[in-house]
């Protein structure tokens, strides 16, 4: 975020909005668009870097230096992959767009950018994500002159918080705005009947939609306030001196004041907890809090993020940046959002990556950093997957590639691996195993069956008369450094589930591959590569029609 003003929003010369009356403005503006080529919007996804990511433990990284990854003789946890990157929207006047906020509701996931530098424009964009192996950008809408800073979509609407230069429009008194427009089917229904609500404040910092309301900071002298979601009509505010973000559970509202922390309130706006923080949030920057079972979790610049207390306050612990890569600017190593997922704990550390943490009862491990590149802004989590947005890169697609219950419940006997990077079966040997891990590299000589979770980021050699069976999901190499699976004479490979290559599968003579169930998925990057005589089996779903 910028520098006061922070917003050239020309087209809005509105009124503005108070507790008492709010001003809906509802008329199509030349400076707001809709992307009409879909060429341009497939073209928006990029493969170029996806597949399996590596993690740098925090036992190799050193406090001073740039990312270094070494073998480990450990399998490592977090099996995760890149699906894609999205560019960030690009038009004239509007080159220099930044992802500023992620949304995600069922099949789609709801992107906002704002502009870093100087000159204002912004932009909208809606990705279908209910294909993991194929994101498709749906529609993108462009402001030209306006940054928009959050999204949330809520029943057929998307909310989204952006700013007014009061100074240069014709009747807004306040910078900070709310609007709301239609979207169905992954698509924004048109720049007509656009609404519009303001409150006081240099620029609107988040939004969140909970029940009937909407939630909306500003930043600088600005407030927290709640406006009807139907009408967008004022409902109730509270003034505060500097916000930049709020959450919603159950009957609790945490807002972070970067001029003192974070305050609790109820429904009603009434503080009912006050916890001090005494870190640099630094001037017009994003900072986010997230609630985590019993704690709020603060991303707090410098310090990394901190873990408080709902019920007391108090402290329990910091999670300090791992690393601080050499040609980073000191300035860009601080921890700008936070978000968890089911015991993870993931942390945009600006040029110091994504950082990925488990919460283990009444402390947090550190595990490492995920292998993305670029400068993490913004992070959020839903489900099994990760929105990354990290500068120049774009936004971040990740597959947290958990197990799969059901198959959990059917593999439950099974031992979970604990063994080495590099798994090798011998020859006449049997193994199975559950579980959800990294491997560097697979060899099969004899019987492997797998449950669970898996990548591999080396190759995969499936030897004579071998068996390799798989259940679940299976991905091996990277987009930019291809790997394959070969499967030699006499071999089996048997899938059921979801087989990823990022390069060949490789059947040589004699080789089988047998899909089991119904729904089994497999796409490969590469080719599909046939010597002599092989078979294959079941039915399946060839994403890249590869056979």
């Amino acid at each position: 975020m910028k520098r006061i003003p922070l917003y050239v929003l020309a087209f809005l010369g509105l009124m503005t909005s108070c507790v008492d009356e709010t001003t809906v403005f509802n008329e199509t503006q030349d400076d707001i668009t809709i992307e009409a080529s879909e060429q341009a919007l497939e073209n928006s996804i990029v493969y170029d870097n996806a597949g399996v990511l590596d993690i740098f433990e925090e036992s190799s990284t050193s406090g001073k230096s740039g990312l270094t990854s070494k073998d480990e003789e450990i399998a490592g946890d977090y099996p995760l992959t890149l699906v894609a990157q999205v560019d960030a929207p690009s038009f004239a006047g509007g080159e220099n767009l930044t992802a500023s906020h992620v949304h995600v509701d069922g099949d789609y996931a709801y992107v906002s950018y704002n502009t870093v530098e100087d000159g204002y424009a912004g932009a909208m964009d809606i990705i279908n994500v209910s294909d993991p192996n194929n994101p498709r950008v749906t529609s993108r809408l462009y402001y030209s002159n306006a940054d928009i800073n959050s999204i949330q979509y809520d029943n057929g609407y998307v909310y989204f918080a952006g700013g007014v230069d009061a100074e240069t429009s014709v009747r807004a008194t306040s910078n900070s705005f709310l609007g709301k427009i239609a979207a169905s089917s992954g698509r924004f229904t048109g720049t007509t009947n656009i609404e519009y609500a303001f409150q006081e404040g240099y620029n609107a910092t988040d939004v969140v939609v909970n029940g009937n309301n909407v939630y909306v900071t500003s930043g600088q002298e600005g407030t927290l306030s709640i406006y009807n979601k139907n009408t967008l009509n004022a409902v109730n505010e509270s003034e505060f001196l500097d916000l930049r973000s709020v959450v919603v559970q159950d009957n609790n509202i945490a807002v972070l004041d970067a001029s003192k922390g974070v305050a609790v309130l109820d429904l009603n706006l009434n503080i009912v907890k006050e916890i001090a923080i005494d870190s640099d949030f630094g001037i017009n920057t994003k900072r986010t809090l997230d609630f985590s079972g019993d704690n709020i979790v603060v991303a707090e610049g410098v310090n990394g993020a901190g873990i408080y207390s709902i019920a007391t306050g108090t402290l329990k612990e910091y999670i300090p940046i791992l690393i601080n890569p050499n040609g980073v600017d000191s300035g860009d190593v601080v921890t700008n959002a936070v978000a968890t997922n089911e015991g993870v704990l993931l942390m945009a550390n600006g040029g110091a990556g994504l950082c990925l943490s488990e919460e283990q009862n009444d402390n947090t491990d550190l595990v490492g950093i995920i292998q993305l590149e670029g400068s993490v802004n913004y992070v959020t989590t839903k489900g099994d997957y990760v929105f990354a947005a990290s500068g120049k890169e774009g936004l971040q697609i990740i597959k947290l590639n958990k197990p799969d219950e059901s198959l959990a419940a059917r593999c439950s006997e099974l031992s979970s691996y604990s063994g080495g990077s590099n798994l090798n079966v011998n020859a006449n040997q049997t193994l199975s195993y559950r579980g959800s891990k990294r491997f560097n590299s697979v060899n099969i000589g004899g019987d492997l069956l797998l449950c669970g979770s898996w990548t591999v980021k080396e190759g995969v050699n499936i030897n004579a008369n071998a068996l390799f069976e798989m259940n679940g999901t299976f991905v091996v190499g990277r987009n930019n450094r291809k790997r394959n699976i070969n499967v030699n004479s006499g071999a089996k490979l048997r899938v059921e589930g979801n087989l990823t290559i990022y390069g060949d599968l490789v059947l040589n003579d004699g080789a089988t591959i047998e899909f089991i169930g119904e729904d089994s998925v497999i796409n490969i990057f590469g080719d599909v590569k046939k010597s002599g005589n092989v078979t294959v089996e079941g039915k399946f779903k060839d994403v890249k029609n590869k056979f």
